[in-house]
């Protein structure tokens, strides 16, 4: 069976949408003839667990580990809170920001360039070059972010001439939250340079999306492949719909994921209609920033809201079955259209209706429409938006709210290994 080299920051028992991508090709990739190797840090400080996700480590895998030292536990001398907050992705808006999130922010922007995993690569190349070499090890694939570990696959690839895939689940310099780094003209070079020599070094470049597939071909000539994440068959118990009218965010609600008219649209249903008013559920699950629970207050909403912390990913599972509606929110603005985030495919399966909000053209409102499993809005169409959720509502209230999702197997998590496994073994033959 052929063997290939995984190298991943996130693993179980990290908790988030970025550890599902690579333990479910994992979980797949023997399917298909090849047998994964993968490699982690022993010591990881991850912002998110989900201890239930070990269980979904394929039995026997090889999985090796060498420490890291992360600067993290430091910056936890200034602030555990503000530590802890930004590295779950959550930055407060910048005329709110303390003295030291700023601070934080800087230092972490550019100080530690491409990230502050930046210490583990040179140990890594150190380490794996060995196991590579004894074991007939020929194709290796790195995934990021953190970007430091795409830095190891190129070390690696220098070294030993390996092929090397490259897999970006998110863009490099144009990411959302690299305008909010404070890097100076200096930093954001060397990030350019950095995601140069990755993306020209590698064999063949993977993407989540149509954009950033678009955005790496005006950098290099290297082969790419947009994979986009997906959805995996999950055994859960048997789910019955809330018996109130559910709309439910599931995931990180960062401080940019505000659709004000939203709010004020739910806020203007519940004064003018008294039964939505009685039946009408928020609920949010996950890590929510300040500034959306300060705005969703502002508008109204507090008396509907359920709020509920981060959850297993198979309890996750279980409250989209459950829900009426389930909300997608990606930033508006234009770094955020090459993002499909993760939970649009858990959401398609669901088989629930998406009311999804985003930037103009973005990449995912494509798929929304492509598979007819929801409804997608731009921020400020609040006229088009509140009548949508009426429509939604009478649906419920009929008990014919439902999805009619179409041709959403190609995104099963066992067809999108399919595709992995073809690109690596395109010179395995």
């Amino acid at each position: 069976m052929l063997k290939v080299l995984i190298i991943t920051y996130y693993w179980p028992p990290a908790g988030g949408p970025g550890v599902q991508r690579w333990l479910k090709f994992v979980k797949y990739l023997r399917d298909f003839d090849i047998e994964p190797v993968v490699y982690i840090p022993q010591n990881p400080t991850y912002p998110l667990e989900d201890d239930s996700l070990l269980s979904e480590i394929p039995e026997g895998v090889t999985i090796l580990k060498k420490p890291i030292f992360e600067p993290y536990r430091f910056a936890q001398v200034f602030s555990k809170k503000d530590t802890k907050t930004i590295s779950k992705g959550i930055i407060t808006k910048k005329d709110k920001q303390s003295f030291v999130q700023k601070l934080l922010l800087f230092i972490r922007g550019n100080f530690f360039i491409p990230d502050a995993r930046k210490y583990w690569v040179r140990p890594s190349v150190n380490y794996l070059k060995e196991y590579i070499s004894e074991n007939d090890i020929h194709t290796i694939i790195t995934t990021g972010p953190p970007h430091s570990v795409h830095l190891i696959g190129k070390g690696l690839k220098t070294k030993l001439g390996v092929r090397w895939l490259a897999d970006f689940r998110d863009p490099w310099t144009t990411i959302g939250y690299h305008d909010k780094l404070k890097l100076t003209k200096r930093s954001i070079q060397k990030h350019k340079i950095l995601e140069k020599e990755v993306l020209n070094t590698c064999d063949h470049l993977i993407v989540t999306s149509f954009t950033t597939k678009k955005e790496f071909e005006g950098i290099t000539t290297t082969p790419i492949t947009v994979i986009t994440n997906g959805y995996d068959v999950e055994e859960v118990s048997e789910t019955v719909l809330n018996s109130k009218f559910t709309i439910a965010h599931i995931g990180s609600l960062l401080s940019g994921r505000n659709p004000y008219h939203l709010w004020r649209a739910l806020y203007e249903i519940a004064q003018e209609d008294k039964e939505f008013a009685k039946e009408f559920r928020l609920q949010l699950i996950g890590a929510v920033s300040d500034d959306v629970l300060v705005c969703i207050t502002e508008a109204g909403l507090s008396d509907f809201l359920d709020i509920e912390g981060y959850v297993s990913h198979k309890k996750a599972i279980e409250l989209q079955k459950s829900s009426s509606i389930l909300l997608l929110i990606e930033i508006d603005s234009e770094e955020t259209k090459s993002i499909i985030p993760g939970k649009l495919f858990e959401y398609m399966a669901s088989k629930r209706p998406i009311l999804a909000l985003g930037p103009k053209e973005a990449d995912f409102s494509k798929l929304i429409k492509q598979t007819n499993c929801g409804s997608f809005f731009e921020y400020h169409e609040f006229d088009a938006l509140k009548i949508r959720i009426q429509e939604y509502y009478r649906c419920f209230k009929k008990g014919e709210l439902a999805s009619d999702a179409k041709g959403i197997e190609q995104y099963s998590r066992r067809a999108l290994t399919k595709s992995l496994s073809d690109i690596i073994k395109e010179d395995n033959i």
